[in-house]
């Protein structure tokens, strides 16, 4: 199944409700991701742009659109983006690929 990297920034209602109530997010985002056909494969908080990191297997990009539509319409991020990754395999089939077909390839004004 493919990887996906999710990103995402808490607003600041966000933030004050985890202060005010500690709480194991992990869980519910598990919870979200394995009802929809994916895992959970890691989740870090994050000191930075963004406050949350998440890895995750999906069958496809419509469940994982799916799922990022799902925590948006939550209202608790400010920010977020989706980001499908490769693994070293795949990108070097995308290496040969494009080293085939590069000579068809001309730049403008090239």
């Amino acid at each position: 199944m493919p990887h996906y990297m999710f990103q995402a920034s808490y607003n600041s209602d966000a933030m004050k409700a985890m202060m005010a109530n500690p709480q194991d997010r992990e869980a519910p985002a598990r919870a979200l991701i394995e009802s929809a056909g994916g895992s959970l494969i890691s989740m870090y908080f994050a000191m930075g742009k963004e406050d949350i990191v998440a890895i995750v297997e999906a069958p496809d990009d419509e469940t994982v659109a799916a799922v990022s539509m799902i925590i948006g319409a939550s209202g608790a991020f400010s920010s977020g983006s989706t980001t499908k990754l490769m693994t070293p395999a795949q990108a070097l089939k995308a290496m040969e690929m494009a080293q085939k077909g590069a000579a068809a390839y001309s730049p403008p004004g090239g």
